[in-house]
């Protein structure tokens, strides 16, 4: 992945983390960042501020190479499905908060400059 890849685009979401649980004891919300190809909504990179290695690498895992594109409903499915851990409803909440920032950002590029102006 290149960082000078005019069509990669970071989005992060954040989210409340459940009360107890390690992750929450460290950080209190939790980060999910993605790194999106915009043109297709490919998940290319993922990340979160789970508390250990295993955890964060495995959802990076699940995560990378599914699209955004057509909602987040594929995607929420797969962390339903796949993710066990206490942290699912706000790792959950966090990929809700990216798609609704990537649809926006999708909804700003179809502007016409025109109307930028």
């Amino acid at each position: 992945m290149a960082a000078n890849d005019d069509g990669l685009v970071l989005f992060s979401g954040y989210a409340k983390l459940p009360v107890g649980i390690t992750a929450s004891e460290m950080y209190k919300v939790i980060g999910v960042i993605l790194v999106i190809r915009v043109e297709t909504g490919e998940i290319v990179q993922a990340d979160c501020t789970l508390a250990t290695t295993v955890a964060r690498e495995y959802v990076s895992c699940i995560l990378m190479g599914h699209s955004m594109r057509n909602g987040p409903d594929s995607v929420l499915r797969i962390i339903d499905k796949r993710y066990q851990g206490s942290a699912k409803k706000a790792i959950m909440t966090s990929l809700r908060i990216i798609y609704d920032k990537y649809r926006s950002f999708m909804e700003e590029q179809t502007v016409p400059e025109s109307d930028l102006q």
